[in-house]
């Protein structure tokens, strides 16, 4: 595996493969790694002859307050798995190569409707961050295919409609959730939690689960659904951002007989906030 960190040398690498009509896949992390990033990096290997990860901790994707500084950072432990894992090329930009005027003064991108709602409104500024890095990084990397995983299912429909809108030839793949055995789905944020919190957090991938269960019977409204599931995390000990049902595709919400739809939560335990989802 090669690690790079300057565009020539990405730029050599990509122009190579390219010219010889060979599949790139593009694996886009924060580090941190654990079974679910290489699971998508095992997707990725599937769908192309090379296979590309990045490494990037995003300021522009953490708000005030949140834990941008503070995030965990394991590049080495990062760098050893993805050998591992056969990757052809480590991508490790730095924060100036990233933004080269500043972040603060960076040309952001805005992705209308599928960023507003949900996390959107918990976390200002959040999507856009997430957009303009990725665009970033797409145009850098020049994959055929890019690999995110459906844990954070907004930011996938956001990336989607990115590449969409812009026209870009670039296929997005999502890749189900991977889970610990309990249930609670696999996240770098999972290191905040207690011994205590821990055992607790699974409640909430059951919770949606019962949610789920619930749709498919089609006798309960969504809304008088999503109040019960925020009572019922509420009282678990979890503080809820929200749980919304919504349509799978266009994340705007849907009626007591939706058979395309996705519950999706947000809440905080301790000193982490965790988001899953189910489909339906």
């Amino acid at each position: 595996m090669r690690t790079v960190t300057e565009l020539p040398e990405l730029r050599a690498a990509i122009d190579g493969w390219r010219n010889a009509r060979e599949r790139i896949a593009f694996v886009p992390t924060m580090g941190n790694l654990h079974e679910g990033h290489l699971h998508l990096v095992r997707r990725a290997r599937e769908l192309a002859q090379h296979v590309v990860v990045s490494i990037f901790v995003n300021p522009t994707q953490f708000g005030p307050g949140e834990d941008y500084e503070s995030y965990p950072r394991t590049f080495e432990q990062d760098a050893e798995k993805l050998a591992a894992e056969n990757v052809d090329l480590l991508f490790a930009p730095s924060v100036e190569l990233m933004y080269p005027h500043g972040a603060e003064q960076a040309v952001r991108i805005d992705i209308p409707d599928v960023s507003q709602g949900l996390c959107g409104d918990f976390r200002p500024g959040h999507f856009a961050g997430v957009a303009t890095v990725v665009a970033r990084l797409f145009n850098l990397v020049q994959p055929h295919v890019a690999v995110f995983g459906e844990k954070d299912y907004q930011q996938l429909a956001v990336i989607r409609r990115l590449v969409r809108d812009l026209y870009w030839p670039i296929e997005i793949e999502g890749v189900p959730t991977v889970r610990e055995a309990d249930g609670l789905a696999m996240s770098s944020r999972n290191r905040y939690l207690s011994a205590t919190e821990r055992r607790l957090a699974p409640t909430l991938y059951q919770t949606l689960c019962h949610v789920a269960a619930q749709m498919r019977l089609h006798e309960q409204a969504p809304e008088q659904l999503e109040q019960e599931a925020f009572q019922a995390l509420q009282e678990a000990g979890f503080t809820p951002d929200y749980v919304s049902i919504r349509d799978a595709d266009t994340l705007r919400p849907v009626g007591k007989d939706a058979s395309n739809c996705v519950v999706l939560a947000a809440v905080r335990l301790g000193k982490a906030r965790l988001i899953d989802n189910v489909r339906v």
